[in-house]
Order: C-alpha cells, then structure tokens, then sequence
C-alpha cells in the first residue's frame, strides 16, 4: 500500500491519500481524541504522540499535528497507523456512526431561497476547493445577511482561514448572492 501525502495552507495539517476510498459520503471530523470513540482509524491516528485532529473525507485523512512535534518525527508513525488500520479490514467508522453529510439544518423561514442559494456556492464553488486542501467548510446559519461557516479539518486554525472567508467566499457569495453582507466562522 501506497499512501501519499500533500502539504496543506496549515503548517501543522497534513493531508494523507491512501489510494482507497476513506469515507463513502459525507466528512468526519474529530477535533480531539475524546470525540474520535466513532472511529476505530480516529482513534489509532489519536494514539500517535502529537496528533491532536483528524479529519475524513471521501479519498483523504487529514492530520493535524500540535507545535511540539515536527513533522519529520511524527508523519512516519501516522502513515504506519493508516497503512495498519487499511491492512486490517477494521471499519473507519463504527456501525451507526454519523457522518456530516454538509449543512448543518437552518430554519431559514423567510430566507429559505438565500439560504438554498448560499448552500448551493458552497457545494458547488467552495467545498470542493478547500477539499483540495484537506478540509471542509459547512453552512451553519443565516442571519441578517451575516452567513455562519464552520470550518473543518485543514481549515481549522488555518492561519490563512480568515483570509479565505473575508477575500475569497465573502467576496463570492456577496457577488452572486445581494443580500449577503458578510461571512463570519463558528466554532462547533
């Protein structure tokens, strides 16, 4: 088995391919070990010394790591614990286990068809560009025209994530989208 690796814009995430299909729909993120009980691989990447995050998506794993450890130290025990979860047959995640399948639900009332608008960019412009960099960003609300993004994954603690959402998808919703005024991330 082959599991190539793909720096991401946050030095501390690194995005790891293993040629096999990780996740068949949707995304997980475990932002810490205690939320990783749904995923025997979550829970087999938190036991290398240094990782503190894990995200899945369809082809990928990303693995943040925390400032203590270099990369040189910790990247050939996390391409072990991948290589040895895909070699055993273990699921990634446990009968039942939820994954995202995006948006978190909105009672958009009045605003529904901005809402189903805001929704659609994402999924057509925004998601697939920040899965390129390992990570994910999902709608959480809609208020006045301020729209709510969770970010995940690589995305996470990015230290280019506020440029991201102020240049790049603020800039683009507003554009297509009137009544946007401006997009602001929230914490899960």
């Amino acid at each position: 088995m082959f599991i190539q690796t793909e720096s991401t814009p946050n030095p501390a995430t690194l995005k790891f391919l293993p040629g096999l299909t990780v996740l068949d729909m949707g995304t997980a993120d475990f932002p810490s070990a205690e939320a990783a009980s749904a995923s025997p691989l979550a829970q087999r990447l938190f036991g290398v010394d240094g990782v503190c995050g894990v995200f899945f998506g369809n082809d990928f794993v990303t693995v943040t790591k925390t400032d203590a450890v270099d990369w040189d130290h910790v990247k050939p025990a996390i391409l072990g614990a991948i290589m040895e979860h895909f070699q055993s047959g273990a699921p990634v995640m446990n009968d039942g286990a939820a994954q995202a399948g995006g948006h978190a639900d909105h009672d958009a009332g009045e605003d529904s068809e901005i809402v189903g608008q805001i929704k659609e960019l994402l999924d057509s412009r925004v998601r697939p560009a920040v899965a390129q960099d390992g990570g994910d960003i999902t709608f959480h609300g809609f208020d006045r025209g301020v729209v709510y993004l969770h970010m995940q994954g690589a995305c996470a603690g990015c230290p280019s994530s506020t440029l991201t959402l102020k240049m790049g998808i603020e800039n683009l919703l507003r554009h297509y989208i009137p009544e946007v005024t401006e997009v602001r991330p929230v914490a899960v």
